[in-house]
């Protein structure tokens, strides 16, 4: 016989939200993971004592977790499926029937905690990874990445056009009551202030974000333009945790992060008794400054150097005792002076100008430059720096390390960018940025964490299956592949 539902819906209903949600769910065991209650006293500070209740912290802190958790970049859609989902109501502590918290509520909150209350929680979970011995810290990878801002390239304003605008309204105001600071500024970029192509020679040296003052333009190859932040990533390369994020603005190179990354790292494990010793990069991250930070820090760095290093000129031996370079038609090339280029230090060798154009070979020389008609050496100053990473790259371990890099923080980036809310951030500012990175970082470590106990509980079963064979081997004489358990 055929059946045929009929729904009508109960005016009186017998439902409790825990027994609707498997005891396996995921936000079940998250529940029980972390305890958030620390919240309360951290977050004390930025609250009175008279006036209406605010969202609860942890309430709030829940809801960001499920936004990365979930991959939705939105606080509208946050709330949207939180009334949809029983698994996340239970998580957050709201019935069936309760009404959850207005969606401009969560960017509210966001901006009045500061970035210590994410960084908190996330030393939090990093310490949970570390008791549960899922990070080594002896070995570290860094990377960065490109978030895209909550910006787009059409907001973008000359800036000698933003001060001449915001001079007049200034003025304007003395005589007006009105503010006219945008319409005047809108109207200034309407009419003769066009360029002829806003999405060409754009620089942040001569164009302004006025709805996101800390995006900067930059862009990667085979890439648009476009408003970003740099994100940089510290995982540890035993477990793929991820020990330190952190965002800075655009147009910085990674190079010019890697002190305040390092700093961090180390300061995160020592917390909890953990050294780092090694510290694995690509070569963005060459640099002197980054070079002697790591010597600073008695970590032993793996960053190839740049293509345009030279370890050995042909032609020419380098005697360091007496700091001049030997041809090979035996003509010293002496220093001569440091000048500063390009924001780096360069020393100067030369040679006579005569001897050099007595030079059979001269034609064939590389450090020849006609235009001074005699050898001239240029060298950083840093040079000793870049000589010791070099032979340290050759090295078969270094080889080892730099494919272990590829397929340990990469992965995590491309997991951080695709599945947890970080491709574009939904916020304004560096501030705000850092904070959404930290929250998709702390979503990750939760995850690996949940992951990591389902990995105990089987491999202690694969051992105790291990176990009862080898056992029933031994007492009855059966061969182990006639043994039949269940996986």
């Amino acid at each position: 016989m055929q059946g045929k539902k009929a729904y009508q819906e109960k005016l009186f209903l017998n439902f409790q939200l825990s027994s609707a949600v498997p005891e396996d769910n995921f936000y079940r065991k998250l529940n029980e993971l972390v305890d958030f209650s620390f919240l309360y006293k951290t977050t004390s500070q930025y609250y009175g004592s008279e006036g209406q209740r605010s969202i609860d912290p942890v309430v709030f802190m829940k809801l960001m977790l499920v936004g990365y958790l979930e991959n939705l970049n939105s606080d509208r859609r946050i709330i949207s499926m939180s009334r949809l989902r029983l698994d996340i109501r239970y998580f957050i502590g709201y019935d069936i029937d309760e009404e959850l918290p207005w969606h401009s509520t969560l960017s509210r909150t966001r901006q009045l905690y500061s970035e210590s209350v994410f960084i908190d929680l996330f030393k939090r979970i990093l310490k949970q990874c570390i008791d549960r011995g899922m990070i080594s810290g002896r070995r570290q990878a860094v990377d960065g990445f490109f978030i895209k801002a909550n910006a787009s390239l059409d907001s973008l304003v000359q800036k000698e056009i933003l001060d001449d605008a915001f001079s007049y309204s200034q003025e304007l105001k003395t005589n007006q009551e009105e503010q006219p600071d945008l319409k005047i500024l809108e109207t200034w970029k309407q009419e003769d202030h066009k360029t002829e192509d806003p999405k060409r020679n754009l620089s942040n040296d001569t164009h302004y974000s006025p709805s996101d003052p800390d995006a900067r333009v930059s862009v990667k190859p085979g890439k648009p333009v476009a408003l970003n932040y740099l994100g940089q990533v510290s995982v540890d390369t035993a477990t793929h945790v991820i020990t330190h994020v952190q965002a800075f603005t655009a147009d910085k190179r990674d190079s010019e992060c890697l002190s305040a990354v390092l700093r961090h790292v180390k300061h995160n494990l020592a917390e909890n008794d953990v050294m780092i010793q090694e510290l694995v990069a690509d070569s963005g991250y060459s640099s002197a400054d980054a070079l002697k930070a790591l010597r600073a820090s008695g970590v032993t760095g793996y960053i190839p150097n740049k293509n345009n290093f030279r370890y050995e000129r042909a032609g020419f031996s380098y005697h360091e005792a007496e700091d001049y370079y030997l041809c090979s038609q035996g003509l010293k090339i002496y220093y001569q002076g440091t000048y500063l280029t390009g924001g780096y230090w360069m020393k100067q060798y030369g040679a006579s100008a005569k001897k050099c154009h007595e030079c059979p070979i001269k034609g064939q020389c590389t450090a020849y430059k006609m235009k001074y008609r005699k050898v001239a050496i240029n060298e950083t100053i840093d040079k000793p720096y870049y000589d010791q990473m070099h032979q340290r790259m050759q090295t078969s371990k270094a080889r080892k390390l730099m494919r272990l890099r590829q397929s340990t923080v990469e992965p995590v980036i491309g997991t951080l960018v695709n599945y947890l809310g970080i491709k574009r951030v939904n916020t304004k500012g560096l501030s705000q940025a850092n904070k959404c990175l930290t929250m998709a970082a702390i979503a990750y470590n939760l995850k690996k964490i949940l992951n990591h106990k389902g990995r105990l509980i089987q491999n202690q079963l694969k051992a105790v299956k291990t176990k009862i064979i080898s056992t029933v081997n031994y007492y009855c004489n059966i061969p182990i592949y006639k043994i039949i358990l269940p996986h």
